[in-house]
């Protein structure tokens, strides 16, 4: 039986560790030090109690964390690891330069990185969340069984992968923000109506629940806002200019800054009035 230790099982870290467990393994973390709400994310796996058990006892270590902390969660994976030497897996939103610095702290340990990026949502049984995969060992991660996650190696070095999520992350998290901007001005400019109504016709599918797109996104907006910095990194070094990202690293800060941000991802689906939502992105 594999063991996998999850490092920071929040809601996407707790799905990912029972759609493996689910396939067979061992699937450990621990809640140490984390809220009541991490506490309940986490059902479903074996607790143990501090971070040296869970990274002590795995065969496959995966950090799944807010893009800014995935150096520090390294670091402190490397200060407890010992003499153990298990795989480690990076599936946090961040560039290939990133990842790739990553991959060298953990070499200089005698510990291989895999890169890892996730599209789409906490998987669920019978979904199918892909999971992006690069580097010499990337194999091994892809062939672990689980309901819920569909992997695709994309390459054998360490940021291809990262790559990937840089991407898409861009698109998707992008479009948000400019929803957000273009429905909130709308509102303050009294012609909310009208403009839903034109969007509607080239947006059919994605109007109608526009509102609990953007409320749940701002309850995440903390977090979005590195990951939109490591876009517009991944975009300069493309070739591409940053400042398209910066400002929606800008735009993800002002929304971490309102009222809705309070809320947890869960409260926020619940909210379907488009003009509460926007009433509530005021400062």
């Amino acid at each position: 039986m594999t063991t996998i230790g999850i490092i920071s099982p929040g809601a996407m870290g707790s799905a990912l560790g029972r759609a493996w467990a689910a396939g067979g393994a061992r699937v450990v973390a621990t809640v140490d030090g984390r809220s009541e709400r991490t506490r309940g994310l986490a059902h479903g796996l074996e607790l143990l109690p501090s971070l040296a058990d869970v990274v002590r006892s795995a065969d496959l270590v995966v950090s799944v964390c807010p893009p800014a902390h995935a150096a520090t969660v390294l670091d402190d994976v490397l200060a407890v690891v010992g003499d153990h030497r298990p795989l480690l897996a990076d599936l946090n939103a961040v560039s290939p330069e990133t990842v790739r610095g990553l991959a060298d702290r953990a070499a200089s340990y005698g510990l291989d990185l895999v890169d890892g990026a996730i599209s789409g949502g906490p998987p669920e049984p019978g979904d199918d969340t892909m999971v992006y995969l690069s580097g010499g060992r990337a194999a091994e991660v892809a062939a672990l069984p689980a309901d819920g996650i569909r992997t695709r190696v994309v390459g054998d070095a360490v940021g291809a992968a990262s790559g990937v999520k840089m991407c898409t992350a861009s698109v998707y998290k992008g479009t948000t923000a400019l929803w957000a901007q273009a429905l909130q001005t709308a509102h303050a400019s009294g012609v909310l109506d009208v403009v839903l109504d034109d969007l509607a016709e080239a947006f059919p599918e994605q109007v109608p629940g526009v509102g609990r797109r953007i409320a749940v996104s701002t309850t995440k907006a903390h977090r979005f806002v590195g990951e939109m910095e490591q876009i517009a990194a991944t975009q300069a070094a493309a070739g591409a200019s940053g400042e398209l990202f910066e400002g929606m690293a800008a735009v993800y800060r002002r929304l971490a800054a309102t009222d809705l941000a309070e809320l947890s991802p869960e409260e926020a689906r619940a909210l379907t009035d488009l003009t509460s939502v926007l009433t509530r992105l005021r400062p």
